[in-house]
């Protein structure tokens, strides 16, 4: 089955619903896709945001609790509101087909190694340093799955905004970025990174094969929390403490519910590329936060890597003015 190129398909709908009703042709087409690019965007960006609060939330609150345990946690409740606020029969349903299980199976897999290596990345290497190494490997793999796996397109100004914001990201991991070059907290943030790269392009395969992507994010999160749910009676240490449970309630609701609601809305109106690098918007938030909260650096090289950062994600996000004066969404 050929992995639909969501934009142009949606924009090329637009014209069919605005343009010929307008007798504009394909600029009031157009028009629309821009509109509805951008509506995926804007959600996109705000889950990034919040996830950006991730790693400083962690590091902030202290709680002494096992990275592993605490992201079980943050699945296992995040997934429950989730399934409670989203999750309907029809939708379920339409996950157990064949065509579509496998892809569910892969998401689950993928958010559980996400979560599990991400957390134990930020208590090895701080914040900043950790988010920037995760969400520097995300573009690169949801881009390249994506055109392995559905032939979707990457045009030249996702490569160079894609680019301009890896750059950006590795000159934040420089000395005076934030936290500590250790070699396996970096590790298991690539790790970490390539997973939800891999979550994207499988959400969008699956999307794409009739599943419905709003019911497998709640079941790829909450199933994903029941794989490390071992790690809770590993290490339960401090998981009961005040500080432990104020984390796992931001965690579990601002940023797992409100996160995947916001990400599950924008993401099936933008391409998996696109969206990978929106990401980046991520170690944005989190270096700043970090400077700001926890007392980690951005002047010299990871200063501009903050700058050229930005530069990228508005590469992408900003929408492209054509010669009729209408304006494309990105890729």
């Amino acid at each position: 089955m050929a992995f639909p190129n969501w934009p142009a398909d949606r924009a090329n709908l637009a014209f069919v619903r605005v343009g010929a009703a307008t007798g504009e042709g394909w600029r009031g087409g157009r028009v629309a896709g821009d509109v509805e690019v951008r509506a995926g965007v804007v959600p996109v960006l705000a889950a990034a945001v919040l996830w950006g609060t991730v790693g400083p939330a962690q590091l902030l609150a202290d709680a002494g609790v096992d990275p592993v345990a605490l992201g079980a946690c943050r699945m296992l409740l995040g997934g429950a509101v989730l399934c409670a606020v989203t999750l309907r029969p029809r939708g379920l349903r339409t996950l157990w087909r064949p065509e579509v299980r496998y892809w569910l199976l892969l998401s689950v897999a993928v958010t559980a190694v996400f979560q599990a290596a991400f957390l134990q990345a930020v208590e090895r290497t701080g914040a900043a340093a950790a988010t920037a190494a995760a969400f520097g490997t995300v573009p690169v793999v949801s881009g390249l799955c994506a055109r392995a796996l559905a032939d979707e397109r990457l045009d030249a100004r996702w490569a160079a905004g894609t680019a301009v914001a890896v750059a950006g990201i590795g000159l934040l991991l420089l000395p005076g970025g934030g936290g500590t070059a250790d070699a396996v907290g970096v590790a298991l943030a690539v790790a970490a990174g390539a997973g939800f790269g891999v979550y994207i392009a499988a959400s969008k395969r699956l999307g794409a094969a009739g599943g419905d992507p709003a019911a497998a994010a709640p079941v790829s999160v909450f199933g994903a929390g029941l794989l490390v749910s071992p790690w809770l009676a590993a290490a339960p240490a401090g998981l009961g403490s005040p500080r432990a449970l104020g984390l796992i309630a931001w965690l579990a609701l601002g940023t797992t519910a409100l996160g995947y609601l916001l990400f599950t809305s924008g993401m099936g109106r933008i391409s998996a590329a696109t969206t990978g690098t929106l990401s980046l918007a991520e170690p944005l938030v989190a270096a700043v936060l970090g400077t700001l909260l926890l007392g980690e650096r951005l002047g010299g090289w990871p200063g501009l890597g903050l700058v050229l950062l930005l530069g990228g994600l508005a590469v992408v996000a900003l929408p492209v003015r054509h010669g009729g004066g209408a304006a494309a969404g990105s890729s």
